[in-house]
């Protein structure tokens, strides 16, 4: 009985889907179609069918799947202790000091190893 019902929601998600594909294609042929009308109208025409092909992914397993995955990541940043100003800053300036120091570091690796090439080849 549950694989028939699989069977079932799995023919009913394909449809759901090509739903989806046939309200983009349509979004797209009707800009296209409505190329002289103006943008603001062709814009919100554009939204609605996105809104629409929205919320029909969204009644689908995947649909619903990443919509409650989106529901989790936004639970795991509520978590998240973000860094005040002033750490903000002094690690800032850290990666900062480490990049001038790294660049200084390859710029003579690269001036030394210039130079040798050159003694080499001349």
């Amino acid at each position: 009985m549950t694989a028939n019902t699989e069977n079932g929601n799995a023919a009913f998600d394909m449809a759901k889907w090509v739903v989806v594909a046939l309200l983009v294609a349509s979004a797209v042929v009707g800009n296209h179609y409505f190329a002289q009308e103006p943008i603001l109208y062709r814009v919100l025409g554009v939204l609605a069918l996105a809104i629409v092909a929205l919320l029909v992914v969204l009644q689908t397993v995947k649909g619903a799947a990443f919509a409650q995955m989106v529901k989790d990541a936004r639970v795991e940043m509520r978590k998240v202790v973000w860094p005040n100003r002033q750490e903000t800053q002094q690690t800032t300036l850290v990666v900062l000091g480490v990049v001038v120091v790294m660049a200084l570091i390859l710029w003579g690796m690269d001036s030394l190893l210039g130079w040798f090439v050159s003694l080499i080849i001349s």
